[in-house]
């Protein structure tokens, strides 16, 4: 109901009777203010940064947009952080602190000869390989490391984990702990060059690869020094990598002892040390182990000094709901016996058991998304209890949880105890109330990109736990999901998650027939692999993503994919194909007039191309040599490039160039047939009479002795016609005839004017050697054919018993054989020419 003006709204009903009078108006509403009854839906959030060169729009709608950055746009080099930004960026990147009273601070005990090594050894700017089992307190001795090495690079100390990174994550971390630049992801020329420069100590928690990636990792940073922290059965490290190796062993007996005494905070019993003694010989030293083991010995103590304190652990009425292990009773009250050595060595179910309702649906959730906690924040939404986040303190206090990062997880073989006990019977059903609220929160405008990253391995485990499923609806939910998620990883720069959730939500659409989603997810992983140097991958994705948006009839989609597509196309690089196709199969190409902005090459030959049975209408197709685009060449038809703006000049350059090149050759031909063939001894003076063709044997072939493209007797240069003959260019620039005819003496009939003579020649006298040549025209023009008189050849008759029949290579119809090179073989063979 409006306040100012009072009325049954909410029925749908107008003011104008209620109080208003007779032609009054409600004020119409602010277009600003957003209407009760119908919510303005939320915006969609865009992102704009640079990655490379490239400009990225993440559009969470249509599909992410790509394009090349405007000089204006480019951003500078980026900015070094100072040492109070490198402090403030790591206390930002640090996990948060549990609620709840703080736990005991113990501290490193028997370390003292492996930090001292660590630090002399990084002090001479070595990389050493720290590797120690699950649970020998790794994490801890880098912090004393950390502390130790704060003053001796340049760039001081960068702390990364490497769980679930691969050597490329690691770089970018690399890069964004030293340098400031939001919004910027450089390409991978440009992040080599600015981490070849870094000077920091570098200490990598949780290393996951060795081998070729840890050498490619150490050969990209030859200014830091780096301290892997890793498991035995990580790959080793190349022989080239020459990196120390540091093996962290378990604590010995008066240690582990000394340890379990601080985190209880009180002296053992003899009992209680009896116990310890045979639980460090049990878990060989590990101080994991002994944190544990004091959060159990804390939890006997406060049973035993208030038997009510189970109204913590339990339903509040004075008695656990559930019983836990180890819980007995007697005639003297409530006894609390020490665990045995099974629970000592696997203490997660009976440390569960003994904590509060909300910890232990938190554990319920730990283990559904595989040993990955959700924030604290997220608690009391997921459980449906507003004091749930309190439960990661407990979590926390017990030593079930070891931190990753800016985040927890499960400790070292606690998801494996747990599931014993049959915490991940309703896995299923928690992975997907997971997912429903990752979903909701990550699409939420108010939720930045930075928040969505860091819980960005939980978000992923959700969706990963639902593909492939079995129940009605879990498909869909990881669909939702990713579709959610994927953006915001996008805008965050974390494209490791971003590349997870992709494959991840595609599968997930495949699985659940939602093509729509599944289309989406291809172009997403095409524009990511085109920002990734991978045009191949790139092609082959936003190719299926627009089929399917094309069956779908979705235009925007589909326009966004070939906008992407063309980019693709335009950066491949590489010169423009002219391929010729068959008659019929022409495709029309737009005129243009526009200069071409690529060179074009010519084919080889272009009157036997011209002359054969492909005609000169040009094709373009993609400049990159695909297996596809070559199978389609055999079969002569292909797809005109559709593309940038160059490329359509380019190929109608291309093709104009073929058509004139094609028109001149064609000219030639046909001028210098109608020239020597038909109107051999026609001039303008006097016109062809019946009985002068019937006997008469035209001279198309060359009598000189000259062969086709080869060179004259007399040793002058000769360029080829376009008939095949000799063209000899002379000083004057006509041919010049060769002194020699076939009989051996030259012709006397040819008048001084030039002209040929108007009766008939007799019997006795020979053929003419002086050859009809044109005027050489188009690209075989000399520079010097210029104005010149063509002479015309003097027909004569051969004698009818001479053998000597010196034009047998050409005749009235060899009009198109006369410019095969086979015919003036076949006249170089011949017996009249020998």
């Amino acid at each position: 109901m409006d306040p100012t003006h009072r009325g049954p709204e909410q029925y749908g009903r107008d003011n104008d009777g209620f109080g208003e009078g007779p032609g009054r108006r409600r004020p119409a509403r602010d277009q600003l203010t957003p209407d009760p009854g119908h919510p303005t839906p939320p915006q969609a959030r865009v992102v704009r940064l640079i990655s490379g060169e490239y400009l990225l729009t993440v559009n969470p709608v249509d599909g992410s947009e790509v394009e090349l950055c405007p000089p204006g746009e480019q951003p500078g080099p980026p900015a070094r952080r100072t040492a109070a930004g490198r402090a403030d960026r790591e206390r930002a990147t640090a996990p948060p602190v549990p609620p709840g009273p703080p736990a005991p601070q113990l501290p490193l005990l028997e370390r003292t000869q492996e930090r001292e090594r660590l630090v002399r050894l990084l002090a001479q700017g070595r990389s050493v390989r720290l590797t120690g089992p699950a649970g020998s307190g790794r994490t801890a001795l880098l912090d004393a490391v950390a502390a130790d090495c704060a003053d001796l690079a340049p760039d001081g100390v960068v702390r990364l984990n490497g769980y679930k990174r691969t050597a490329t994550d690691l770089l970018y971390g690399l890069f964004e702990a030293v340098h400031e630049s939001p919004l910027h992801r450089p390409d991978r020329a440009g992040l080599l060059e600015k981490v070849r420069s870094i000077g920091a100590v570098v200490l990598l928690d949780d290393l996951e690869f060795g081998g070729a990636a840890l050498e490619e990792l150490l050969d990209a940073t030859p200014e830091c020094a780096f301290l892997f922290a890793t498991v035995p059965d990580v790959a080793a490290p190349t022989t080239e990598s020459h990196l120390e190796e540091v093996f962290l062993a378990g604590l010995g007996r008066s240690a582990a002892v000394d340890l379990l005494e601080r985190a209880v905070e009180r002296p053992l019993t003899e009992e209680e040390a009896n116990w310890a003694g045979d639980l460090w010989f049990e878990s060989e030293g590990l101080p994991l182990r002994f944190v544990q083991a004091g959060a159990l010995l804390r939890q006997r103590d406060m049973l035993r000094t208030d038997p009510e304190a189970y109204g913590v652990f339990g339903g509040g009425d004075g008695r656990p709901a559930e019983v836990p292990f180890g819980y007995d009773q007697d005639v003297d009250g409530v006894h609390i016996p020490l665990p045995s050595l099974g629970e000592g060595a696997a203490p997660a179910p009976l440390l569960a058991s003994r904590l509060s309702a909300s910890a232990r649906d938190t554990l319920r959730f730990a283990v559904a998304l595989g040993g990955e906690v959700p924030h604290q924040a997220h608690l009391p939404a997921l459980i449906g209890d507003t004091h749930a986040d309190a439960a990661l303190g407990e979590l926390a206090g017990c030593g079930l949880l070891s931190p990753v990062g800016p985040r927890y997880r499960l400790a070292a073989g606690v998801v494996t105890q747990l599931e014993a006990a049959g915490y991940g019977e309703d896995a299923t059903d928690r992975a997907r109330t997971a997912a429903q609220h990752y979903a909701w929160w990550a699409g939420h405008p108010s939720v930045t990109p930075e928040r969505v990253t860091a819980e960005g391995d939980a978000v992923v485990a959700a969706m990963a736990q639902l593909v492939p499923g079995d129940g009605a609806g879990q498909t869909s939910v990881a669909v939702l999901l990713a579709r959610s998620a994927s953006p915001a990883f996008a805008a965050g720069l974390h494209w490791g998650a971003w590349e997870r959730a992709l494959r991840i939500g595609q599968e997930a659409a495949r699985l659940a027939g939602e093509v729509a989603e599944e289309a989406y997810f291809h172009h997403e992983l095409g524009v990511l692999a085109l920002l990734a140097g991978n045009p191949d991958r790139a092609r082959a994705e936003l190719e299926t993503s627009i089929g399917m948006r094309g069956a779908l009839a979705d235009k925007s989609g589909a326009v966004a994919g070939r906008r992407a597509l063309a980019l693709v196309a335009d950066r491949a690089g590489g010169p423009l194909p002219v391929v010729l196709t068959p008659p019929g199969d022409e495709l029309p190409v737009p005129r243009t007039e526009e200069a071409p902005t690529s060179p074009i090459r010519a084919t080889p030959s272009v009157t036997q191309t011209l002359s054969g049975p492909y005609e000169a209408a040009a094709t373009v197709i993609s400049p990159q040599g695909t297996p596809k685009a070559a199978g389609a060449a055999g079969k002569g038809r292909f797809a005109l490039l559709a593309g940038a703006r160059r490329n359509l000049v380019a190929t109608a350059a291309g093709v104009l160039l073929t058509g004139v090149l094609g028109t001149v050759v064609a000219l030639g031909l046909t001028s210098g047939d109608d020239d020597v063939q038909g109107n051999q001894d026609v001039t303008t003076e006097q016109s062809r009479s019946q009985d002068d063709g019937e006997d008469e044997v035209p001279a198309d072939s060359p009598a000189d002795g000259s062969t086709p493209g080869g060179a004259s007797p007399s040793g002058s240069a000769s360029t080829p016609g376009p008939s095949g003959g000799a063209i000899t260019p002379s000083g004057s620039g006509t041919p010049s005839p060769d002194p020699s005819g076939p009989s051996g003496s030259p012709s006397s009939d040819t008048p001084s004017n030039g002209k040929p003579s108007s009766h008939k020649p007799s019997a006795s006298h020979k053929p003419s050697d002086s050859p009809t040549t044109p005027k050489p025209t188009g690209p075989t023009a000399s520079p010097t054919d210029t104005g010149s008189p063509t002479p015309t050849d003097t027909a004569t008759e051969p004698e009818p018993s001479s053998p000597d029949t010196s034009d047998s290579a050409g005749g009235p119809s060899s009009s198109s054989s006369s410019s095969s090179p086979s015919a003036a073989a076949s006249a170089e063979s011949s017996p009249s020419a020998a």
